[in-house]
């Protein structure tokens, strides 16, 4: 596959030297509120979320290949403050958080006032879409022409496209989609979606881990998704704890993964802790989680330019014309 040169200076800015991801995503707005007061998110203050944030990106950013950041809370304070590293990437969340319309036909909307070319303008290395996406919701054509137009403005701009999709129940009396429909719904979303101009796609673990400990069919499972996925993947960790991640970063890296994007299974239990122990929490534990992946990524996964070779440039006289 090919990639205008500024995609492929964005990736090379979010990739570790050796190709792979060891990205950090510290982008949660709703799903934060709700970790530092569950009774009364709507109370939580513009200044106790962007205390959290500044406190996780700069203990963890130096280590990260890029960091995922929205621009509500996120973007600002953390370069103002200079808690974000200049060596690390950046990927910006062009979405508004949460979803809009039924539960069963969820709608991805775009966040106002932001878009492509503001997110190229504020120095992005790269643009992240969450979409929830089921191709058999009754809305599923809505939400693909939604990513096909990020898409187009991520080519104007030469910004790679981070595409997260979510799978979700269409019974609402079925919380947990069963193994079987999950696995189906994961790998057939990477095949509709990533086509429609995806650069690197940020996927779900195919299988729930509570409802299968068999790492053979954990490995299966992943095998299939990148079998089904003509770009790099990238595992996110969707809130589990650190050692059940791991083990799925080991398996999905060596079934052909290209590295992580994660959050919460590295930092989440800093949420609730007063300043100095969180402080301390993530400049240790949080730190050498942050190692453990970055180690299992290099040893496994499968550089991005796997699908994006280098060139010798030859053909490039008179490119910029």
């Amino acid at each position: 596959m090919s990639l205008s040169l500024g995609k492929r200076r964005a990736l090379q800015q979010c990739a570790q030297d050796d190709g792979t991801f060891a990205m950090l995503a510290m982008d949660q707005r709703g799903s934060l509120a709700r970790m530092i007061d569950p009774d009364a998110p709507d109370q939580v203050s513009f200044q106790q979320v962007i205390a959290i944030k500044r406190d996780v990106i700069a203990a963890l950013s130096p280590l990260a290949s890029a960091v995922l950041l929205d621009v509500e809370y996120g973007y600002g304070p953390c370069v103002a403050s200079g808690a974000l590293s200049g060596r690390a990437g950046l990927l910006l969340a062009i979405e508004k958080s949460g979803y809009e319309g039924d539960p069963t036909a969820r709608r991805t909307s775009l966040l106002d006032g932001w878009d492509v070319e503001r997110t190229r303008l504020a120095g992005a290395s790269g643009v992240k879409l969450l979409i929830y996406y089921r191709p058999d919701a009754p809305n599923a054509a809505e939400q693909e022409a939604l990513v096909a137009e990020v898409a187009a403005a991520c080519d104007r701009w030469e910004l790679p496209l981070f595409l997260e999709p979510l799978h979700y129940s269409l019974d609402p009396a079925v919380k947990v989609v069963p193994n079987a429909e999950r696995r189906r719904v994961v790998i057939e979303t990477a095949r509709r979606l990533v086509p429609l101009g995806v650069d690197v796609l940020k996927a779900e673990f195919p299988l729930d881990v509570k409802q299968s400990n068999d790492q053979a069919e954990w490995a299966d499972a992943c095998a299939e998704l990148s079998d089904a996925c003509p770009v790099p993947w990238v595992l996110l960790s969707a809130g589990v704890d650190f050692p059940t991640y791991a083990e799925q970063v080991k398996v999905a890296c060596a079934s052909g993964a290209s590295g992580v994007l994660c959050g919460r299974a590295i930092w989440k239990e800093a949420v609730q802790l007063p300043p100095a122990q969180r402080v301390q929490f993530l400049q240790t534990t949080a730190r050498e989680r942050f190692r453990q992946l970055s180690q299992l990524v290099s040893e496994a996964a499968r550089p991005y330019t796997h699908f994006y070779p280098a060139s010798d440039g030859a053909d490039l006289e008179n490119w910029y014309r």
